[in-house]
């Protein structure tokens, strides 16, 4: 596999979905919210977070699950991080079809991206990535580095 080239992007106006409230979803949307104001999680139920986060007017909560040539064509970015890997793979096709860039959790070789261990601080932002092997090492380095952008920020 090749080494993914980093890129950052300006997604404050962009059309986000993300299909699934679970563990990894909920990750995966706490860090968007810091970036990404229009977001939306779509899933028959959701973690505490995620329900705060859309009593807080944070994102569109819509109680319900994926269905075929439901994913809205503004889509910019979906992620399919559902419990389902057809249901996950099912999203990827139709995101191809549809020409919107997707994450599918539950099988790297069908994501136009990788989601990356980001560490922030102000304008400050890091992305972390292992290659999509070795999500541990990714975490673990995201880790360091959001300890010493924090230790750093004291000392300013």
């Amino acid at each position: 596999m090749h080494r993914k080239f980093p890129l950052f992007l300006d997604i404050t106006d962009k059309k986000i979905v993300v299909y699934g409230a679970g563990r990894i979803a909920t990750r995966r949307v706490e860090t968007l919210l810091a970036f990404a104001p229009s977001l939306t999680v779509v899933a028959p139920e959701a973690s505490g977070e995620i329900r705060e986060a859309e009593t807080e007017g944070k994102l569109a909560y819509c109680r319900d699950c994926y269905v075929a040539d439901g994913i809205p064509e503004d889509a910019w970015m979906v992620l399919a991080a559902t419990d389902d890997a057809e249901v996950n793979a099912a999203i990827g096709r139709e995101c191809r079809q549809k020409g919107i860039l997707v994450n599918v959790c539950s099988d790297r070789r069908l994501c136009d991206f990788q989601f990356p261990g980001i560490a922030w601080k102000d304008d400050l932002v890091v992305g972390v990535n292992a290659g999509g092997n070795d999500h541990r090492l990714a975490k673990r380095w995201t880790e360091k580095i959001q300890k010493e952008v924090a230790e750093e920020w004291k000392e300013i």
